[in-house]
């Protein structure tokens, strides 16, 4: 059985809730990534969100705020969505298509270790789970 932690890329990081935009995007720039789970008051136990490139560009950047006035908490909204590392893959897409999210942080023993994101499904899965996810993730409903 593929599990969470088989198809996921590791090395994911935190960003602190109390924490600006800019020095988000700077975290996003260093890491190569495009998205930074928020934890909450700082610590690294209690996930409040996530943060895209593209939640600060248009809820930040387009709104004619200044990153560096604008913490990773003021964006947080929803409930923050995560799988256990020794998920399948199923769940994995099942959890992804439900709550139509691209990237899914992965959690083992309620530590964050990783993240899956729409390039690890590519490099993972078969052509047809590829195209069953994309279909209900990017369908208008």
């Amino acid at each position: 059985m593929t599990t969470a932690k088989d198809i996921m890329h590791s090395g994911a990081q935190w960003i602190p809730a109390h924490e600006t935009l800019d020095r988000a995007a700077q975290m996003m720039r260093d890491h190569n990534v495009g998205a930074l789970p928020i934890s909450a008051n700082g610590g690294q136990d209690r996930m409040v969100g996530i943060l895209t490139d593209r939640d600060i560009v248009v809820g930040c950047v387009a709104m004619g705020h200044d990153p560096s006035k604008v913490t990773a908490g003021e964006l947080a909204q929803g409930t923050p969505r995560w799988i256990d590392a020794n998920a399948d893959v199923d769940a994995v897409l099942h959890e992804m298509q439900e709550h139509r999210i691209r990237r899914l942080p992965v959690v083992e023993n309620k530590k964050l270790i990783g993240m899956i994101s729409e390039a690890d499904l590519a490099q993972h899965l078969s052509d047809e789970q590829i195209a069953g996810w994309a279909e209900k993730v990017y369908s208008r409903s």
